[in-house]
């Protein structure tokens, strides 16, 4: 299932994430909560997260100083986690801490995952990204 759309959700008092309906079938085999490379955290399926940190991890020396942090980054960032009867997974407190979440929350889809952003960040990158998209389909197209 790809994620699409962006929500606007809250966290509990117990740091839980209400996922939308729509996306709660695709994650009732287990997740994982992890950082990303942006200011944000991600809710990704188990299989989808191993095999995108292996997509760039199999191509790697595993002895190289950049295999080493890739992989520290992503793995030790990252938490199992389930969701529980209601649709809700915790986010856990060192994730909420580096993506900066605190009550409100927006839930971004990313095609095989989903993103969890602090409002205003995501309202800052958002303008960003419309702004120069037509840039990055440029460099892609025409490389220089």
């Amino acid at each position: 299932m790809a994620f699409r759309g962006n929500f606007e959700h809250s966290l509990d008092a117990k740091n839980r994430l209400t996922i939308p309906a729509k996306f709660r079938a695709a994650l009732d085999g287990g997740v994982v909560v992890a950082q990303a490379l942006e200011p944000c955290a991600a809710i990704w399926t188990t299989e989808a997260f191993e095999s995108f940190t292996h997509s760039f991890l199999k191509d790697l020396n595993p002895l190289s100083q950049e295999a080493r942090r890739l992989s520290r980054f992503f793995n030790a960032g990252s938490f199992d986690g389930e969701l529980d009867a209601a649709g809700r997974v915790m986010v856990p407190q060192p994730l909420l801490a580096y993506a900066g979440l605190t009550k409100d929350v927006v839930i971004v889809g990313n095609d095989d995952h989903l993103e969890l952003w602090d409002p205003r960040k995501w309202a800052e990158y958002e303008a960003d990204l419309l702004e120069n998209v037509s840039d990055a389909v440029e460099r892609i197209v025409n490389p220089a």
